[in-house]
């Protein structure tokens, strides 16, 4: 039976459900703008009807509807496209890092440019050659030194940018495994609000967006898993390591990720570029780098000496032993031999010091090890005297037998000032590793070439990557966003049916104010 008042149970219902649809819709607009919010809609349902069929059911024909109501507020979200947005961040947070490393990179080695290291090596062969023409000139030998210094410096500071680099890369690991477990602590804390708000049947919107936008930041960390438990919790892992599971979080360290980068289990992310980066790319630089150190002041180089030669006593070349006693050590003939490295070689010409002085070691390592870019060095002697750089290859006896140096001869200046051009073989230097034969400006010039190639590779990687990640985030805007031009037209509807349901209710107080006040009044 229908029921006096059920008008006005009705017009309260449509007016408690609009009042809640316009709420939202403000809630939406006042959140237009707030990263990783979530477009809300009210879902409104038809009440039940004042009569079900039953034994009861009365004789009136059809039932009569009682209203409208709402059963949820919801957000309008695609999981498939948060899934492929976040597998997308960790590529493009990948390639970014690397890319940032790469021009970081080309920053230290400075190509082209007139303060490089390749300017240094050819400023300092130039000056062997500046030698060969004055090779009596003091001056000549001390802008040889000057500039052997100078490319020295250059190795050692080329080489402490990159430690320097990779120390960087370190400090930026610890930092984002520091922000790694802030950001699973917090998603550990939000699984625990969400589970109990929604236990009472209610959504928990805007806990799930917060939670949801710390997720994608997680992303871009490292790559993750991401499952959604029955109770609503986010369960994340790397790999097989868990990292949230309800409301229990797992910190990370840096060793760990470490050990899941060599697994494989961490393969992208801001992490993984870091470690990339540190572990390969800075790595490579510097062991190419202590390679051209130690291959030119020790690598095997084939050199031909000029016929008239006077080699020092004692000489070993070629598994021949050059001495006066056997009266070999004038050349008769052009002699190709295989010495090592520019130090090789020095050591088979003559200072301008008397008695007669055989050159010793040009570069040495400081610390008295094998030369690497970090600690190569002019040697202390040469350093404190330039007179000791050798640049001739002929000698003269005097009446007593005194032999001397002839001071104008160039041939060793001459030899060295060619080197910059030699093959080299770098396995000399490398224990067979990347055996590779080069000359120096060569090696140099691969060096170079090689991280250009790379970072144009990783720099395409990284806009292709954003391109993706920008068409993902669209279509996710697309759905999830909020469109003012969509609320201002909702805010017009549900404003009208706020209205058409509080003047339905006007017009049932009418009609009950005249059934109870206008009627049964005849004969009073």
């Amino acid at each position: 039976m229908r029921s006096t008042f059920m008008g006005l149970e009705t017009a309260k219902r449509s007016l408690m459900t609009q009042q809640a649809a316009l709420q939202t819709t403000g809630h939406n607009v006042a959140n237009a703008n707030t990263e990783g919010y979530t477009r809300q809609t009210v879902k409104m349902v038809a009440s039940r009807p004042i009569e079900a069929p039953g034994m009861s059911h009365s004789t009136a024909a059809g039932q009569i509807g009682t209203g409208v109501e709402y059963n949820s507020v919801s957000r309008i979200r695609e999981r498939f496209l948060d899934l492929q947005y976040r597998n997308e961040n960790k590529t493009l947070a990948n390639w970014t890092v690397r890319q940032d490393t790469l021009q970081k990179l080309e920053t230290i080695f400075n190509e082209p440019s007139d303060t490089s290291l390749r300017s240094a090596i050819d400023n300092f062969f130039n000056s062997w050659n500046d030698l060969a023409e004055s090779p009596e000139d003091e001056t000549a030998r001390k802008l040889v030194r000057e500039n052997a210094m100078s490319m020295a410096d250059a190795f050692n500071q080329t080489s402490k940018q990159l430690t320097e680099l990779s120390e960087d890369l370190n400090e930026n690991i610890e930092v984002k495994t520091t922000q790694l477990n802030t950001i699973i602590s917090t998603i550990a804390d939000l699984n625990g609000q969400i589970r109990r708000v929604e236990a009472l049947g209610d959504n928990a919107n805007d806990l799930r967006d917060q939670r949801d936008l710390l997720t994608d930041e997680l992303s871009s960390i490292v790559n993750i898993n991401v499952t959604e438990a029955e109770n609503g919790d986010y369960q994340i892992s790397i790999g097989g390591t868990p990292l949230v599971n309800g409301e229990e979080d797992t910190p990370m360290d840096s060793a760990t990720l470490k050990g899941l980068f060599d697994s494989g289990d961490v393969n992208g992310g801001e992490i993984y570029g870091m470690i990339y980066s540190r572990d390969v790319y800075v790595v490579d630089y510097k062991r190419q780098l202590d390679t051209l150190a130690s291959g030119l002041a020790n690598g095997s180089m084939t050199v031909t000496i000029p016929a008239g030669s006077v080699l020092p006593e004692g000489t070993v070349l070629n598994n021949v032993i050059y001495s006066e006693a056997s009266g070999n050590r004038t050349l008769s003939s052009d002699l190709t031999v295989t010495v090592a490295g520019i130090n090789g070689l020095h050591k088979l010409g003559y200072s301008l010091g008397t008695p007669l002085t055989a050159g010793s070691n040009f570069f040495v390592a400081s610390d008295g090890g094998q030369i690497t870019a970090a600690n190569f060095q002019v040697s202390a002697d040469i350093q404190a005297n330039a007179s000791l750089i050798a640049s001739s290859m002929r000698t003269s006896k005097d009446g007593s037998g005194t032999e001397t140096a002839i001071k104008g001869n160039n041939t060793l200046a001459q030899l060295i000032s060619q080197l910059g051009d030699v093959k080299i073989d770098f396995s000399s230097v490398t224990n067979g590793a990347d055996i590779t034969v080069n000359s120096a400006n060569g090696f140099f010039r691969g060096m170079v070439g090689q991280l250009g190639v790379q970072t144009e590779a990783a720099t395409r990687q990284a806009t292709n990557s954003q391109s993706v990640v920008d068409q993902v985030n669209g279509r996710r805007t697309a759905v999830s966003g909020v469109s003012l031009d969509e609320e201002m037209s909702n805010m017009v509807v549900f404003q009208h049916a706020y209205n058409a349901a509080a003047r339905m209710m006007t017009t049932v107080d009418e009609m009950l104010d005249r059934i109870i006040n206008g009627t049964g009044v005849v004969g009073r």
